[in-house]
């Protein structure tokens, strides 16, 4: 049967072609014409949205440093709402993020670009995956590289068997995948797909209220969206004073390894955070950006060089041995991990929640208008499918690869008779590691070099996410914008530190979990405004179509002729075309026909 489209009637528009013209209002199975939003250009200061929260953000400070204990007091009771309340939310919206973002990449929407119908991606996949794998390096990886993995080991999961039981390596390992593989970057996904499919399809703003459009329209730049950025803000400020709490930890622990000085008590650990805020401060004054931009290339060396170092001087064997392992008791244990709530294991199960899981997911929605905006940046003119493989899975092999080099090394070594786990704190663990292995002075400092670094430029990127925010979407916000967020940021994290008291990771922990619970909700939303959007996608407007018309003609086809039509199109009655079988909205003033009849079957001998 001899199927070949013949174009009958008006010629068809260039739209249908591919090409681009100038419509005011083309017709949605088109790829439109857009206005990008001048993102490199400077904007004035959103007033309201950059003065509520930089009041709220001066007056939590304050409260912090004038009266701790009471701030103490009302993050704790704060905490012990949210995880017995709320802690379900945390577990059902991770692990959902996981499967949203995999049903995206999977269905129709996975051939959506990010950009326009016949846009090439902005970057090589090669380049793309090594800014990718630079994301998923970071403070964190650093201080929790040797800690977690150890401490499942030595003080297994409420229900997963006592210390010592044979499957403890398998579990320890799991639980550590699990909170630092495909949740967390499903997570990011979700953030990251709405800003680059707002910004480079549809050339909206780049601000995450400017995603809720499909759901709020003209509200999204109103109030409600004002709101919904000083949401973002706040995640991100709490999100990143937590990375930065943790880098002060660690510098004090190494401090007080390699220069032998006493325990780093809190005031230390405040100096630190002082002193690295200022050394950003400086690089924000001077236009050292690039400067460190650079650095933090370094870093990504570095933090490689380190990786390979540990594996060489490490229990290599074990180490190789452990990777096969440890993804398998993942993907093994991932539905019961994944269903971990205090209904299951009481006290200890809320305790243990509010320490790890549930921790770490707050943490990574606070961290999502950061990430999200850096990997949706990089990733114009990816398809949604690329996007997801590529978010997914890279991180994911890098922290694979990390854990089980640094965890597989501590593991090896608490095994072997060297305490690790109780010879100090949770933030000098790594130090302790590497004072048993060759070079553990030149190695210490190199950790605390890579501590630092990221410090300052995590500092660096956080702020200008910020002052993007406050600034109606540009990615030049003024320097004193970019200054005082980045001063903020460091404030709030000793302001965190201290609520801890002696137990200074808690206080990170507590406001962090608090913090990112109203952020959590507005990406619930975000995720139901992506999917309207994706609905009403050109790409899927022209598949319903497609899918309509051809029915259509076929029917009418071998009704009229049997084997012996092809198809041909040309506008039809008001009314009587294709355009009523399709669930789209009407647009007006388009210079595409609604009206396309695709049942005009004209007779011809049978090819096949």
């Amino acid at each position: 049967m001899d199927t070949t489209l013949t174009k009958t009637g008006p010629a068809a528009p260039a739209e249908a072609t591919g090409e681009h013209t100038a419509l005011d209002s083309p017709h949605p199975a088109l790829d439109p014409v857009i206005e990008e939003h001048p993102a490199e250009e400077p904007q004035k200061v959103d007033t309201i949205v950059f003065g509520v929260t930089a009041a709220i953000a001066i007056a939590f400070v304050l409260w912090g440093f004038l009266s701790t204990d009471t701030l103490s007091s009302a993050s704790g009771a704060g905490l012990e709402w949210v995880v017995h309340n709320m802690g379900w939310l945390f577990s059902l919206v991770a692990s959902g993020f996981v499967l949203f973002v995999i049903w995206l990449a999977a269905s129709k929407f996975g051939r959506i670009p990010l950009g326009r119908d016949d846009e090439e991606p902005e970057f090589k996949t090669v380049s793309w995956i090594a800014m990718m794998f630079s994301a998923g390096m970071g403070i964190g990886l650093m201080f929790y590289g040797v800690s977690e993995p150890l401490s499942h080991f030595v003080k297994p999961p409420p229900g997963t068997g006592a210390a010592g039981n044979p499957q403890a390596v398998q579990n320890a390992m799991a639980t550590t995948l699990f909170h630092w593989t495909l949740h967390p970057w499903a997570i990011y996904a979700v953030v990251g797909l709405a800003v680059a499919y707002g910004v480079f399809r549809k050339g909206r703003s780049l601000l995450i209220s400017s995603a809720f459009a499909p759901l709020l329209g003209k509200r999204a730049e109103g109030p409600a969206g004002r709101v919904i950025d000083m949401l973002a803000i706040f995640a991100t400020l709490f999100g990143s004073a937590a990375s930065l709490g943790l880098g002060a930890l660690q510098i004090g622990s190494g401090l007080t390894i390699v220069a032998g000085i006493g325990k780093a008590g809190n005031m230390v650990l405040v100096a630190i955070i002082a002193v690295l805020t200022v050394c950003f401060i400086l690089s924000a004054v001077s236009g050292l950006a690039k400067g460190i931009q650079w650095l933090s290339n370094i870093n990504m060396v570095l933090a490689l060089a380190l990786a390979v170092f540990v594996f060489v001087v490490g229990p290599t064997v074990f180490i190789l041995n452990l990777v096969p392992t440890e993804i398998g008791s993942y993907f093994q244990n991932l539905a019961m991990m994944s269903a971990r709530t205090d209904a299951a294991g009481g006290d200890a199960m809320k305790t243990w929640l509010s320490g790890w899981t549930i921790f770490y997911w707050a943490w990574w929605v606070s961290w999502t208008p950061f990430v999200g905006m850096f990997i949706a940046r990089i990733s114009r003119g990816r398809t949604i499918r690329q996007f997801v493989t590529g978010v997914l899975l890279v991180p994911s092999v890098v922290s694979l690869v990390w854990f089980a080099i640094f965890g597989g090394a501590g593991i090896d070594m608490q095994r072997g008779g060297t305490d690790l786990a109780g010879a100090g704190s949770t933030e000098g663990t790594l130090f302790e590691m590497l004072s048993h292995m060759p070079l553990s002075t030149i190695t210490s400092v190199l950790v605390m070099v890579l501590v630092a670094i990221f410090f300052v430029s995590g500092a660096d990127a956080a702020s200008i996410v910020m002052g993007t925010l406050s600034e109606r979407g540009t990615l030049a916000p003024s320097r004193k914008t970019v200054i005082f967020w980045g001063a903020a940021t460091g404030a709030v994290a000793a302001v965190m530190l201290l609520v801890g008291g002696e137990d200074a990771l808690s206080g990170l922990q507590n406001i962090t979990i608090v913090a990112a619970l109203p952020f959590l909700i507005v990406m619930v939303g975000l995720a139901i405004a992506l999917v309207k959007d994706l609905s009403n996608d050109p790409l899927i407007v022209r598949r319903a179509y497609a899918v309509a018309a051809i029915e259509q003609a076929v029917v009418a086809g071998v009704t009229e002729h049997g084997d012996d039509f092809t198809l041909t199109y040309e506008e039809s009655a008001p009314g009587e075309g294709v355009g009523d079988l399709v669930p789209t909205a009407p647009v007006t003033g388009h210079a595409g026909h609604d009206e396309l009849d695709t049942a005009d079957v004209r007779a011809g001998s049978a090819t096949s």
